[in-house]
């Protein structure tokens, strides 16, 4: 039997980067890409590293160092690596036996690379699915708001990667979540709240990105020391992101997109204000003025690299297109799935996906 998991790429519609700071955010997951995580029974465990992300074979010395330098030293191998070593010790923290069964475990991806998509924790998202679904585990075993915490640890925990939940809570529940963070929630229950909102309250929205890696974890580093140490600059700034987040919930569920792209303006305003134009990057500025310049709201999806914003109509969609190739930028309609879906390729299916804004009849 073939297992087989897909999940999507992830963008913060408002909130970020307050999610790793006990803030809000409302983030959505897309149809536009993901990773695809498969896994069937086999006599001894094997990972099966992937051709093109975990190489170790190259036609040059120039070759191995230009992949190291787009790439990194580590591709997903590491993260299937990470995500059995911590599901197992996870399952015997929680008195979860499981039985005694291998596997072969390997994966695929299209999200683009280190700009902001969660492409790292789709990975991992994907083979928590898929190792659960092979123990015949469930959401009664492992309810569904402990899954990102499980999910988180492997990079926290085994990687000692800097990261926030909210990847994970939207890779787990699929769709539009409004997710807040608040200590308070987890004291009381291990977690935070987390609410599926309609994808249909979304505004025709794009996703503009460029082909320059940027290191989440340094990136926020920085804050997250400044944060620790009771900065009160940087603790004002996640409260002010945590209201963005309120505001544009209310946005949404009044469909006043005019507002949620003033709000979505703003969110980017204020994290350049807390982070510096520095950590920001040239790029990403330039993709940000550019958004701007042809009236369309802009902020970051993720960490960098990626930007979203509101873009209401197809001629709009076809000017801003045509400008961001120009400079060399992808420009894609953003395309939000409905749900969690597993799939036989990487996109789910047509019907987990919401319509095209701007086909042309």
């Amino acid at each position: 039997m073939l297992i087989d998991k897909w999940v999507g790429a992830r963008v913060g519609l408002i909130g970020n980067p307050s999610d790793g700071f006990g803030g809000k955010t409302i983030s959505c997951m897309l149809a536009n890409f993901g990773a695809r995580v498969m896994l069937y029974e086999s006599s001894t465990i094997e990972i099966v590293r992937h051709p093109l992300f975990d190489p170790l074979s190259f036609h040059s010395l120039s070759d191995l160092s230009e992949t190291a330098q787009h790439d990194g030293y580590y591709g997903g191998i590491r993260l299937l690596f990470a995500t059995c070593k911590r599901f197992f010790e996870f399952c015997k923290e929680q008195d979860i036996t499981l039985p005694e069964r291998n596997f072969v475990l390997q994966y695929d991806t299209d999200i683009p690379r280190r700009v902001g998509l969660a492409g790292s924790s789709a990975i991992i998202s994907g083979a928590v699915k898929a190792l659960m679904d092979f123990y015949e585990l469930t959401e009664t075993d492992i309810p569904r708001p402990i899954i990102p915490n499980l999910i988180l640890s492997v990079e926290t925990d085994e990687l000692g990667i800097q990261a926030g939940l909210q990847d994970r809570v939207v890779q787990t529940y699929g769709g539009l979540v409004y997710m807040d963070f608040n200590p308070v929630h987890f004291d009381k229950q291990g977690y935070g709240f987390y609410e599926n909102l309609p994808v249909e309250l979304l505004p025709p929205l794009y996703l503009a990105y460029a082909d320059a890696p940027s290191d989440s974890g340094a990136i926020h580093g920085a804050v997250r020391y400044r944060y620790d140490k009771g900065d009160d600059e940087v603790h004002r700034a996640m409260r002010q992101f945590a209201s963005l987040t309120d505001e544009s919930k209310e946005a949404l569920l009044a469909g006043d997109h005019e507002l949620l792209g003033q709000l979505m303006d703003c969110n980017f305003d204020l994290r350049r204000e807390l982070y510096g134009d520095e950590y920001i990057g040239e790029r990403n500025l330039e993709m940000v003025e550019l958004a701007r310049s042809l009236g369309l709201s802009a902020k970051f999806s993720g960490s960098g690299g990626a930007i979203i914003g509101i873009c209401d109509s197809a001629e709009k969609f076809h000017r801003a297109e045509a400008a961001f190739r120009e400079r060399e930028f992808s420009f894609v309609e953003l395309l939000p799935a409905n749900g969690v879906a597993a799939a036989r390729g990487l996109h789910p299916p047509v019907i987990d996906a919401m319509p095209s804004a701007f086909s042309v009849a």
